[in-house]
Parts: C-alpha cells; sequence; structure tokens
C-alpha cells in the first residue's frame, strides 16, 4: 500500500487511521469491541483499507461513515455491512450533486498518489446500507455502547458518534482544526449551529476531528460554536458570507 495508510493507537482498543498523502488527511477510526468492530469512515478509497483493518481486529466489522462525501466513503466497497443516514441515501443511489469528474479532481488535487493508480477507474461509492439511521441510535460493540448524532450543517446526514463511557467524540466534518466547509448548497449554516450546541452539551473529554491535525482540545468544541453564534448575531451566518478566519479553525459560508 505504499504506506499510504498511518496507524495510531489511541488505547489498546481504538486506532485512527489516517491518510496523509492526501490534502485532506482524512482520519477513520476502529473501534473494537468485544463482539464486533464499528469503523468511523472508510477515507477516499484510493487504497484498501481493510488490509489494515484485518491487522487490528478480527471480529465483524461494520462501517459507519459521517457523511456521505467522496473522502468519507472511498473505502466502504470492502465492507457489505454498512450504516447511513436516512437523509443521504439518495447520494449513495446517483444523486450526489458532484459528478464523479468533479470528485476526481479533488483525489488528484495535492496528493501523492501511490504507484499505479488510476484515477480514471475511480468511482464514488454506491450501495445500499444493511442498516438505515435517523439518530438517536446506541451501537452496542460488546462492551461499548457508541450513541449516533445526527449532527447536519455540513451535510443533510452528518452525524457524530459519542462513547459516553470514554468521553470520547468523534466529529467527522462538524469540528476540526483548518476551514469548516459550510458555503456547499448542500451544507445548513443554521444547522450547523444547532448541531454545535448539540455536542456542545455532551462535555466531550477527547475530540476527534475527521481531518488534518489530531490535537485537538475539547476547548475548540466551545470556540467553533462561539464562533458560530457570533456569525449568527452579525447576520452573516448564510452562505455566500465568505471566509472568517479565528486562527486555529476558519469558517467557510
Amino acid at each position: 500500500m505504499n504506506d499510504w495508510f498511518t496507524v495510531d493507537a489511541i488505547d489498546k482498543d481504538t486506532f485512527v487511521i489516517s491518510e496523509y498523502r492526501h490534502w485532506e488527511e482524512t482520519h477513520c477510526y476502529l473501534l473494537n469491541g468485544t463482539q464486533r468492530s464499528l469503523l468511523i469512515d472508510t477515507g477516499l478509497g484510493i487504497c484498501d483499507i481493510s488490509q489494515v483493518t484485518a491487522k487490528l481486529t478480527d471480529r465483524p466489522i461494520t462501517a459507519v461513515a459521517t457523511h456521505v462525501h467522496w473522502d468519507h466513503i472511498g473505502g466502504h466497497k470492502y465492507y457489505p455491512d454498512f450504516y447511513a443516514h436516512e437523509r443521504e441515501l439518495e447520494w449513495l443511489n446517483g444523486g450526489f450533486p458532484q459528478s464523479v469528474e468533479t470528485v476526481r479532481t479533488y483525489v488528484t488535487e495535492r496528493c501523492d498518489l501511490p504507484e499505479g493508480f488510476d484515477i480514471n477507474a475511480y468511482e464514488f461509492f454506491q450501495g445500499t446500507p444493511s442498516r438505515v439511521l435517523q439518530g438517536g441510535e446506541a451501537l452496542d460493540l460488546g462492551g461499548r455502547c457508541i450513541r449516533v448524532l445526527h449532527t447536519p450543517g455540513h451535510s443533510p446526514g452528518h452525524m457524530c458518534f459519542w462513547e459516553e463511557d470514554r468521553g470520547c467524540l468523534y466529529t467527522g466534518d462538524l469540528i476540526y482544526k483548518d476551514t469548516l466547509a459550510a458555503w456547499f448548497p448542500s451544507t445548513d449554516p443554521q444547522a450547523y449551529l444547532e448541531s454545535l450546541e448539540l455536542v456542545a452539551q455532551l462535555g466531550a473529554r477527547r475530540i476527534c476531528p475527521g481531518h488534518h491535525s489530531l490535537a485537538v482540545t475539547p476547548e475548540l468544541v466551545i470556540q467553533v460554536r462561539d464562533a458560530f453564534r457570533q456569525l449568527k448575531e452579525e447576520g452573516k451566518l448564510c452562505h455566500g458570507s465568505g471566509m472568517f478566519d479565528y486562527g486555529d479553525f476558519a469558517v467557510l459560508l
């Protein structure tokens, strides 16, 4: 796999699998329970992530994407047992609002592609989930319970995953260090703020972001929420308002 993936252990049964050779620096998270494993996001699909997860667990794996964007579901093709939110099922059936040609340009942009990779063969993942989620579900892995939170804003069916026992929040594209995207036609800046209000109440002790730096402290949740509150108060929390820089992160509307 030409060292495409980097693996770091969060603890003895939780791993982050990262794709640092692409500008998105997508992070996927493998959570191992006593009965089964949960893989939160599967990356770009440029290399076979299942070869990595096979070394980290011998339990059956369920894949679940924080949202149905190309950089989070590319490896779903290796996991027939996968879950998706009901509001993004159309995107898994040919209805994604951008063409595969456009997606391919994202894949090749600022990317150290592996030798022999054929971008013309790259496809946007399509499939039928084994379970449709709405938010509020509890996923029992055996000795670990993961709560599904519907957190729309970046996308209609965006989900965060909350492991209360360990104080760990997997935030996908809702919160990370870098530019937070709320400018696509399929984004909803007002819903984004409501989702931030929801996760800010959890009291998470560890934040596991979907992209870029893993050195994210819980304080970032409050900082991002407060930035969105301020933008709303100023009448700027809407598409077309522009870019707003807050140091560790920015908001693009």
